[in-house]
């Protein structure tokens, strides 16, 4: 019998029912894989003999008779007056993982990235959004602008020329789905080869390269990115100015300027990833790189680390060469961002709730880093004025980076290392990387006291420099 559609309980269920089998043996089959499969929840209620039978164009008698067999091996529950119901079976334990480590406490995750998401304004964002669905016209609905919603976008030139110094203009604002999605395309407009940090993530460079783009790796000193070094060999550069990622310099003046003089002389893009921009916390923020040269950086900013990466909401503050072509490329790989999340950030950013949660989380923030740099006496500790993460170097002389993320493991605690930042392999410095930003604030005492205990067992040598102070 070929493939038929049932309605059940309201929810449209595909029956494939076998035509080698009986008619009744068949739909036996085909409700029993239903229930395994999860297709049928439990309690889920089935309709009348009668329904299904019409539905199927079988004989009532035959779905009567499937009912009771299933009845009986205990898929079904059958209760007068209520009708067939799916019956509550026992959970099946899921099959181990092929990856499964020996460990078997708790996972404490330090890994960088995210942020705690257990502080997301829940209220906060309810009410923007009721506010701004009452108020919402009947074409918010419809086909936007590839540079998404002009009200955020209005939101947003006031809340970053407010906060970050940025230059900007509404029309020159394009909202994306995080900062991935801006990188992409920035890359396959722009053309060309791109410097970018070295280190930096691994997966930004694999977005560049998947979007066209060649790599030139750019060092990090105790400055930041070697932006003198910069060459017409590239057409952009990317550069983590306020806070570089993973070592946590912000780039220094000299090398700020140096960057806007190459894109200026050279007719370049510098490429402003705004990482951790919000989380400054012994003095006032570093501005954005893109005050000192609108017309030369396309800066990029995101909600991820403030709000949470779920949104996928981020923007680029392009210059006016660029906003066009972006544009154009934006229309044709998405159409447009999702606009129920804009509006929703823009009210968030005009009732001044988003300014209260950021404040709120940097205070919350700058405790776990004081925590942080506290337990880890004795252990070299970068990049503390700002962000989500810290970089513990480990001194040459042991222990390895292999050393301690094999006991991390053991111990159930998640870290990363530097050596997948590098752009090559090769005898590059070695470190740890613990971002103290994601664990919920009940998870992360217990999650310190770990890694504090793991790397007791793994004492530097003596003489090993204490911290330097919170640069």
């Amino acid at each position: 019998m070929p493939d038929d559609w049932a309605t059940l309980a309201g929810v449209d269920l595909h029956l494939a029912l076998d035509g080698t089998s009986g008619r009744r043996v068949a739909l036996e089959q085909a409700l029993r894989q239903a229930i395994r499969d999860g297709r049928l929840a439990p309690q889920a209620r089935l309709p009348s003999t009668r329904a299904l039978a019409g539905q199927l164009g079988l004989a009532r008698n035959t779905v009567a008779a499937a009912y009771d067999q299933l009845v009986a091996e205990g898929y079904l529950s059958a209760r007068t007056g209520s009708g067939t119901v799916v019956a509550s079976l026992p959970a099946r334990a899921p099959a181990p993982s092929p990856d499964a480590g020996p460990h078997e406490g708790p996972t404490h995750d330090l890994r960088p990235g995210s942020p705690d998401v257990t502080t997301f304004p829940v209220s906060a964002w309810l009410r923007a959004s009721r506010r701004a669905l009452a108020a919402a016209h009947p074409s918010t609905f419809d086909y936007q602008d590839p540079r998404g919603s002009l009200v955020l976008r209005t939101q947003l030139a006031e809340y970053l020329g407010r906060t970050r110094g940025v230059l900007a203009h509404p029309d020159r604002i394009a909202v994306t789905s995080g900062f991935v999605q801006a990188l992409s395309l920035l890359t396959s407009v722009v053309g060309g080869p791109v410097a970018m940090e070295d280190p930096t993530l691994a997966g930004h460079r694999e977005v560049v390269r998947r979007a066209g783009g060649a790599i030139v790796p750019l060092a990090v000193d105790a400055w930041g990115a070697r932006t003198d070094r910069l060459t017409d060999r590239v057409a952009a550069v990317v550069l983590t100015a306020a806070h570089q990622y993973p070592t946590g310099v912000p780039l220094h003046p000299r090398r700020r300027r140096a960057a806007t003089a190459w894109a200026q002389e050279r007719d370049g893009l510098v490429i402003e990833d705004d990482y951790d921009g919000e989380f400054r916390y012994d003095r006032q923020p570093v501005g954005a790189l893109q005050g000192m040269a609108p017309d030369r950086v396309a800066y990029i900013g995101t909600a991820s680390k403030t709000l949470g990466p779920a949104l996928r909401l981020g923007w680029v503050v392009l210059p006016d060469r660029w906003v066009e072509p972006f544009a154009e490329a934006k229309r044709h790989l998405d159409r447009h961002t999702e606009v129920i999340g804009q509006l929703t950030f823009a009210e968030l950013i005009r009732g001044h709730d988003y300014d209260r949660h950021v404040r709120a989380c940097r205070l919350r923030y700058r405790r776990r880093r004081d925590q942080l740099v506290a337990r880890l006496a004795g252990w070299p500790v970068h990049g503390i004025a700002a962000g989500l993460h810290a970089l513990v170097s480990l001194p040459p002389g042991g222990p390895t980076e292999a050393d301690v993320l094999a006991l991390a493991e053991e111990r159930g605690v998640r870290l990363s290392g530097l050596a997948g930042h590098w752009h090559d392999p090769g005898d590059h410095p070695q470190g740890i990387i613990v971002g103290y930003g994601k664990p919920s604030a009940a998870a992360y005492p217990a999650a310190l006291e770990a890694l504090a205990t793991l790397l007791a067992q793994l004492s530097p040598p003596a003489g090993t420099p204490r911290p330097r102070g919170r640069r």
